[in-house]
């Protein structure tokens, strides 16, 4: 549910990632003929059975793949561990590059893949491990076999990781206002507008894009943040694409506030954010 309510809440297209998300779409033989260009993003949800060409891109004739058609869009993948292990070691690259190459005998193709990275996961094949509410029956080779069809290398390219717990009866009937995918919009498209407004010189529109020397011109932290930043990168044995990531997500909290600089309780939040392989992955 949850997943499938992210493009409600993206900023608006542009006419220039319009017409990016269209050709990609044509090309792949996907676009409907009463749509002459796509003004929404794309919201991919492939089954956990895909071959890895249908989801990098590929074939006798190469054509895009589903992380191709969820550019500027949501890739999303349920029951994460259900998926190919090799199958989703091939998305490393493109996570990192924004763009796949597919080479073949008489030369290469090279498609766009720009998404939002989104999947989903249960701690044990039962569902229960760690839950206060129910015992897991599952063994602890089975655990960590499970878990273990998640690398290292692939969880450190997720910048944001949550626990999802049970939703408690009192909650379902909670009539309490919550605030609108509309009005979380209109915030996410102000925070955007600060980001292309400062990024205008380097060609670049939002933070995800800031390369390791746009983060230190434009992350810079005070003494109180930068503490907090190191006591957590040793604790947690961060790697430092963690730490680029971390960054960039406190800077996008600071933006979604309307802070010009990056406070200490950004850091904060965007820390707690990526504790969730530490708890389950410990090697």
């Amino acid at each position: 549910m949850i997943a499938k309510r992210i493009p409600s809440i993206l900023p608006d297209l542009s006419f220039e990632e319009a017409l990016e998300i269209t050709k990609i779409h044509s090309i792949a033989g996907t676009l409907k003929e009463d749509i002459p260009i796509i003004i929404n993003r794309p919201f991919r949800s492939p089954h956990h059975t895909i071959s890895a060409t249908s989801l990098v891109g590929g074939g006798r004739v190469p054509k895009p793949g589903e992380i191709s058609l969820a550019h500027y869009g949501v890739l999303f993948l349920d029951e994460l561990p259900e998926f190919n292990q090799h199958t989703l070691e091939i998305m490393r690259g493109p996570l990192e590059d924004k763009a796949v190459t597919i080479s073949r005998l008489n030369g290469s193709l090279t498609y766009p893949c720009n998404f939002m990275f989104v999947a989903s996961m249960n701690p044990c094949p039962c569902g229960y491990y760690g839950s206060s509410e129910k015992e897991c029956t599952c063994s602890m080779q089975t655990i960590t076999k499970y878990m273990g069809k998640i690398s290292g290398p692939l969880l450190d390219r997720i910048d944001i990781q949550i626990e999802v717990t049970p939703v408690k009866y009192e909650k379902l009937e909670n009539n309490q206002k919550e605030e609108t995918s509309e009005q979380i919009k209109q915030r996410v498209n102000k925070a955007r507008e600060i980001q292309r407004n400062r990024y205008k010189e380097e060609k670049i529109y939002s933070n995800s894009s800031l390369t390791p020397k746009l983060i230190e011109k434009y992350c810079k932290l005070d003494s109180q943040s930068k503490n907090i930043l190191e006591i957590a990168f040793n604790k947690l044995g961060l790697s430092a694409r963690a730490y680029g990531r971390i960054l960039k997500v406190a800077r996008t909290i600071a933006d979604l506030e309307g802070s010009e600089q990056i406070k200490k309780s950004h850091i904060a939040e965007a820390i707690g954010y990526r504790n969730l392989d530490k708890k389950y992955w410990k090697n």
